[in-house]
Order: C-alpha cells, then sequence, then structure tokens
C-alpha cells in the first residue's frame, strides 16, 4: 500500500471545523486506498472531535490538520498553540457536551495527546484490517453538514 499524506491549516473558526471534516474525508476517499466505510466513518468523527476541540482552545491561532496512512493505520493529528492537554472522561449525565474524547478512545486503536514547541497535538490512529473481511468493531454513521 502507498503512503498517503493530507495537511491542512485553518483559521480557528466555528466554520473550520466543517471545511476540515469534509476537505479530509475529500482526501481520504481520493487515496483510491479500498479503505472501508467504518474506517474513514471513524476518522471523519475523530477529526470533528479533535477540530472542534482545537477550534474552542485556540483563540486566534491557526489549527493544524494531518491525516496520514501507511502500512497499517491511518493516523489523525490536530495540533493548536493551546498548551493545556485534553483530560478525557465522563462528564455528568446531564452535561451537554464532553464526550466526545470517550468516543475517540472507544473507536480508536490508539490515542493520546503531547506538548509541542507551540501548544499540543492531539493524535488517534485506526488499526486498518488485515483482510477484507475484518471491520472495525464499532462505527458510527455521519451525515455531512
Amino acid at each position: 500500500m502507498t503512503a498517503h499524506q493530507f495537511a491542512l491549516s485553518v483559521p480557528a473558526t466555528p466554520t473550520a471545523v466543517t471545511a476540515a471534516r469534509h476537505q479530509a474525508v475529500d482526501a481520504i476517499e481520493g487515496w483510491d486506498a479500498g479503505l472501508s466505510t467504518g474506517v474513514v466513518h471513524t476518522a471523519e468523527l475523530v477529526i470533528s472531535e479533535f477540530v472542534t476541540n482545537a477550534v474552542q482552545h485556540a483563540a486566534a491561532d491557526p489549527v493544524s490538520l494531518c491525516v496520514r496512512l501507511d502500512e497499517g493505520a491511518l493516523r489523525i493529528e490536530v495540533c493548536d498553540a493551546d498548551p493545556e492537554l485534553p483530560q478525557p472522561g465522563l462528564p455528568d449525565p446531564y452535561s451537554e457536551s464532553g464526550r466526545g474524547l470517550f468516543l475517540v478512545a472507544v473507536l480508536t486503536d490508539r490515542y493520546g495527546a503531547e506538548p509541542t514547541a507551540i501548544g499540543k497535538r492531539c493524535w488517534a490512529e485506526i488499526d486498518l484490517p488485515t483482510s477484507p473481511d475484518q471491520e472495525i468493531a464499532f462505527s458510527l454513521p455521519l451525515q455531512r453538514s
């Protein structure tokens, strides 16, 4: 399998989330790498969650998104200038937000956050099926908005 990469920098605005998600998914689908619908939908959710969080915490600084496909996994990275690392956990049952990183943890094979020289990098990896019959154990259908 050929390695592929997509990178994008967006302003820290709410409309940037939709643009980043659509452009990244279009790029992933354009690689014609035979990725399953489950892998693409999971990537779409992770991209949306990470970029949304970065936009909310990055103030006026740009947010960068990088998606890489190699032999074994699809890796998603989002960097922003806020040095505070996210603290995943389950919110109160009545909270209207705060579940995104929990979903990322459930749907991906590995994820994390690390400091960078100018802020932080949040990343997640989705292992690729080793056979055509192997699928992601759980995926959520998403509709583009």
